[in-house]
């Protein structure tokens, strides 16, 4: 299983990538095998401003949907359109090419109450 250092991580699973006043979010690679195949990535919030914690979208797997939460406040920028023909990439490459959201950070000082890599496998137990 891949934790990226590089990451903050929060309780529902997701990862978010902060570069300068933007941030990439995906779910982590631990929520993704939980889920199994992911069939479906739902997301209608691109152009609205978002607090923490808000849903931003869902993710259907085999078996069941999933709600995707904002790790902190921001403007969904763009969604990932190569989910729309490939949700398959949420299990290949979760932190890479199976990004969900790229958001315009509105209080960047949140990312400091989120997981560091040694909180989350603690969290997961691994």
């Amino acid at each position: 299983m891949n934790f990226p250092e590089n990451l903050k991580y929060t309780k529902d699973h997701e990862w978010i990538r902060i570069e300068g006043e933007t941030a990439y979010i995906g779910i982590t690679d631990f929520a993704q095998g939980e889920l199994g195949d992911i069939v479906y990535v739902d997301i209608t919030t691109v152009g609205d401003s978002i607090e923490k914690d808000a849903v931003f979208g869902t993710v259907e797997a085999v078996k069941t949907v999933s709600d995707l939460f904002l790790p902190i406040s921001g403007e969904v920028l763009e969604k990932n359109d190569q989910l729309d023909a490939n949700p398959e990439l949420v299990n290949q490459d979760p932190y890479g090419k199976g990004w969900m959201v790229k958001i315009k950070v509105s209080d960047s000082s949140q990312a400091n109450s989120l997981l560091s890599v040694a909180d989350y496998k603690a969290l997961i137990g691994k």
